[in-house]
């Protein structure tokens, strides 16, 4: 429960993935109460490194089910990680993207007796912009060996 496994981004996202808007802060939930009495709103921190939470919500072009095309993904960075690619269309916030850092945690979605197997991803950045479109054919991130989702080097 709450391992993080280290997956390929080409395997995951064998398409890539499309930015759908901008990243923004993982805030903590404010009451009512303390938005009144003025308290600051504070970012999650992730409790396993440490780091500040981003998320950014993603559409998945190879996703064969509509319900699997929206993600949204948790970056672990202490600041605010940039997009590396332009947008697709001047304006629309769309932009191909590639991540650094890919990590899937598994998780039980859904209600009742229509329960599924899900997932969580973490990302700690951006690939450069020449290897978005889930083109980067394995690139390891920082000169270390890529990491199979066993935990050995590839």
């Amino acid at each position: 429960r709450g391992y993080r496994f280290a997956v390929p981004f080409e395997v995951v996202f064998p398409k890539g993935l499309v930015l759908v808007g901008e990243l923004g802060p993982d805030n903590e939930y404010q009451s009512r109460e303390d938005r009144a009495a003025g308290k600051p709103v504070r970012q999650r921190v992730d409790e396993a490194t440490g780091l500040r939470q981003w998320k950014g919500t993603f559409t998945d072009p190879s996703a064969e089910k509509e319900r699997d095309a929206s993600v949204t993904v948790t970056f672990l960075a202490e600041v605010q990680p940039v997009p590396t690619t332009p947008e697709l269309l001047p304006g629309t916030g769309m932009r191909l993207a590639e991540l650094e850092g890919l990590r899937a945690v598994p998780r039980v979605v859904g209600a009742g007796e229509f329960k599924t197997l899900g997932w969580s991803f973490f990302a700690t950045g951006f690939k450069a912009s020449g290897a978005a479109g889930g083109s980067g054919g394995g690139r390891a991130a920082a000169g270390k060996p890529a990491e199979k989702p066993d935990g050995k080097a590839a």
